[in-house]
């Protein structure tokens, strides 16, 4: 377990023990507290809100592996867990804070974590609340880099897929709709759990100050722009999925129409070849020269191949383009006599 310690306003880092952890929690001054608790925490009887000197039972689950999104609100204190992004893996920190403390929990590294404290100096909160908005802050914004940057790459398989399709864009497009589902698998919990976490304090606090409204708005508007934009990521990859199968489809189709013209050509020739085959009396007696052989073979195979074109464009194309012209002409003058 790591324990880290940061004195506000200075922003100073530190190492400490746990028991040491607890006794700066329990003064005064605004601290800010990220415990690391590894891949495989130890597994200790005593809860770690315990340990910490947080008594009450209603933060039992603080630090407890495998937590669902969650927010609570008591005496005062707010706890939350909050799914981050860490690279292309969702992970889930753990949350506590009052007006003078916050604590972060989390199992293994988190690059958000370390850039939240690496930047404390400059942006210098004034107390826990104002701390755990900035820290959510920076959630929100990773899930709206991250969707920005699948949107582009969805982008860039498309204009791929037009330029010349591969049997990889496919495993793209497969990837890309994987890491759609999984952001929105892993937000939308949490924007629900925020909305009902947000409202319910409006309304079970009518004299909360004009500043904590302003962050409260500004927290919920950006969770619904960011639920907005990871939606818009899963149209876009069905989109795309779906102008793949388009593209599939229409070589499908320019091979069957090339196979259909050779089926045209060669059936003809495939029947003269059966018919000057057999051995019956009428070719045997007046078959006898090669001219006439030419006449009659050419002109059986001419005969067939207008009459199959006659077939294949005019009684059927030609056909259906005269009765969608008509229709059209028709749906214009009712469209003119409406009007």
């Amino acid at each position: 377990m790591i324990v880290s310690v940061v004195s506000m306003p200075e922003g100073v880092v530190a190492r400490a023990a746990l028991p040491e952890a607890r006794e700066r929690l329990a003064a005064p001054d605004f601290v800010i507290v990220d415990i690391d608790e590894g891949d495989d925490p130890p597994s200790d009887e005593q809860p770690l809100a315990r340990l910490l000197g947080l008594d009450d039972k209603t933060w039992d689950w603080l630090g407890r592996q495998y937590e669902p999104v969650r927010a609570d609100y008591h005496a005062g204190a707010v706890g939350c867990v909050v799914p981050v992004i860490d690279g292309s893996h969702i992970k889930h920190i753990h949350v506590y804070a009052s007006e003078r403390h916050l604590v972060t929990i989390h199992h293994g590294p988190v690059g958000l974590i370390e850039d939240f404290i690496g930047r404390l100096p400059e942006d210098m909160p004034s107390d826990g609340t104002t701390a755990v908005f900035l820290f959510l802050h920076g959630v929100l914004e990773a899930f709206r880099r991250a969707t920005a940057q699948a949107l582009l790459d969805v982008g860039e398989v498309e204009e791929a897929m037009f330029e010349g399709r591969a049997s990889q864009h496919v495993h793209q497009l497969a990837h890309l709709r994987r890491r759609a589902s999984q952001l929105h698998r892993a937000f939308l919990p949490y924007a629900a759990v925020a909305q009902e976490f947000l409202t319910h304090r409006r309304m079970a606090n009518p004299g909360i100050s004009e500043e904590r409204r302003v962050l409260n708005r500004t927290h919920e508007s950006t969770v619904q722009l960011v639920m907005m934009e990871i939606n818009s990521l899963r149209d876009e990859t069905r989109r795309a999925a779906d102008t793949y199968s388009s593209l599939v489809a229409e070589q499908q189709n320019l091979v069957i129409n090339k196979l259909a013209v050779a089926s045209v050509i060669f059936l003809p020739l495939s029947f003269l070849t059966g018919f000057f085959g057999m051995n019956f009396t009428y070719l045997s007696n007046h078959l006898a020269s090669e001219k006439t052989f030419l006449w009659f073979g050419i002109g059986m195979q001419v005969c067939a191949l207008f009459g199959a074109m006659y077939v294949v464009l005019y009684r059927t194309h030609w056909r259906q383009l005269r009765d969608g012209g008509t229709q059209d002409a028709a749906a214009g003058r009712e469209q003119s006599d409406r009007s």
